[in-house]
């Protein structure tokens, strides 16, 4: 299964994407400002910078933080614990990507139909790769 998100609006304080699943619209997206991170993770704010664009594998694999499973994007330079989830805005990421509907600016909402949603059509699937553009 193939997953892309495309990056359509990046702001100051978040950016805002839409995420497919195999070519098919599936929800926007939330996640923390696009920020130039150096080959030494230079620029990177904890918590606060989005992952960089790039292909990466995507597991089902248990949140200790969010004490439910999830999914999880593997190998990400200077980033560790990326999860796909609910939420509403950029405080809620800590450089997560959040699923939902973006009907106001800088928010998504109806995040949690959106998780369980996605987790549901992961669970059929054998590889998962996601590539953020």
């Amino acid at each position: 299964m193939e997953l892309t998100l495309r990056r359509r609006f990046k702001g100051d304080s978040y950016t805002i994407g839409t995420l497919y699943v195999d070519g098919e619209r599936f929800s926007e997206t939330l996640e923390d400002p696009v920020r130039t991170i150096g080959k030494n993770g230079e620029g990177k704010i904890y918590g606060e910078t989005a992952i960089p664009a790039g292909r990466y594998k995507v597991i089902l694999s248990m949140s200790a933080r969010f004490k439910r499973v999830l999914p999880e994007l593997l190998d990400v330079g200077h980033f560790t614990g990326i999860r796909i989830h609910r939420g509403n805005t950029s405080k809620d990421t800590a450089g997560c990507i959040l699923i939902g509907e973006n009907k106001t600016k800088g928010k998504v909402v109806n995040s949690g139909y959106y998780e369980k949603k996605l987790i549901s059509i992961l669970q059929d699937s054998e590889e998962t790769y996601i590539t953020i553009k």
